[in-house]
């Protein structure tokens, strides 16, 4: 089936949503059974984000909408709504492609007025989903942001991101340049239940080994532990011992959050899946989206031993000796 010779019809019901970001037209294909690509054109690349405050970049690129990952918790789920999609399967199979992005890019750091802060990837949907394979957005926005002197950072559960790592070596040369890989779920059986379209554990470690191969540091963020699920200090412990092991210079712990409809998206999963768990994490969540100060404290005080266990406080270099690569068989939401 040929790409360029598909378009979408007037009796679509995702039109008016999509119409207000410059759509070009809808595409399927045999190799993404169930996923339909939405194509736009947008007007602008870099995304000023409103909480700046409270993070270290002001600045985000996103090439996607939606993400085939599927992970439950996806706090970007709700943003699909402005466009008229659902939060729940919508965001799964529904994905918008912005293939201008480079371009238009390009143009905005050439602007005289460009201060050549840093620009965050991966902030609202992973720029290294399935999706990538297909669109290759993310070697043309390495590049612009590399020969426009603008740092970057990237964060993924994507093992594609291996494609890129010779092109951020060479960036890592020119400009800050940081990596991090999400793995928050090491067992393989639940994390084929809660982020069924993403690499597994096992191949997201090695991930890791390879970005420290390549010469770059690896954060890592252990985001989000689920309460009950995957938050007990075995988990943990387990999970931190494998980061380390891969070469993990850093690891970021955060508890899980429920925003707008990602709540009720992820309640009905656990209704199906695990039930005895819906009452206490209605009890967890009863002031809100947020998991409350007493368990925070808790988690942090299994977690902070952890951390010096394993040398994992963002200050770690390379391990003394090198671990060996693990073998792999088969890592606030912004507008458009």
């Amino acid at each position: 089936m040929r790409w360029d010779a598909q378009s979408i019809g007037a009796d679509d019901g995702a039109l008016p949503g999509l119409q207000r970001i410059g759509f070009v037209r809808s595409v399927q294909t045999p190799q993404f059974d169930g996923i339909t690509f939405h194509e736009v054109l947008c007007k602008s690349a870099l995304n000023k984000i409103s909480n700046a405050a409270v993070l270290p970049f002001r600045y985000t690129v996103n090439g996607y909408r939606g993400c085939s990952h599927a992970c439950r918790y996806c706090f970007a789920r709700p943003t699909h709504e402005y466009l008229d999609f659902n939060c729940g399967n919508d965001f799964d199979t529904q994905v918008v492609v912005k293939t201008n992005v480079v371009d238009v890019l390009r143009g905005e750091l050439h602007r005289k007025s460009w201060r050549r802060e840093t620009v965050a990837l991966g902030t609202n949907t992973d720029p290294y989903q399935r999706a990538e394979g297909r669109y290759a957005l993310m070697p043309g926005i390495i590049g612009a942001l590399a020969e426009s002197g603008t740092p970057l950072s990237i964060l993924t559960k994507g093992t594609l991101l291996r494609r890129d790592l010779p092109l951020l070596a060479d960036a890592a040369g020119q400009i800050p340049v940081r990596v991090a890989v999400s793995l928050a779920v090491g067992d393989p059986e639940l994390h084929a239940a809660v982020e069924p379209g993403t690499p597994g554990p096992r191949a997201r470690l090695g991930l890791i080994s390879a970005i420290r191969a390549a010469g770059l540091d690896c954060h890592v963020m252990v985001a989000p532990v689920l309460p009950h699920l995957t938050d007990s200090a075995e988990q943990l412990d387990s999970l931190l011992s494998q980061l380390a092991a891969a070469g993990a210079t850093g690891v970021t712990v955060l508890g899980l959050h429920l925003r707008g409809s990602t709540r009720g998206w992820f309640l009905s999963w656990l209704a199906r899946t695990h039930p005895e768990l819906v009452a206490p994490y209605r009890e967890l969540y009863r002031r809100g989206a947020y998991l409350p100060p007493r368990y925070r404290d808790e988690l942090r005080d299994r977690v902070t031993p952890l951390i010096a266990k394993y040398r994992l406080t963002g200050d770690r270099r390379r391990p003394d000796p090198a671990p060996a690569a693990v073998p792999v068989k088969a890592l606030q939401p912004t507008l458009f």
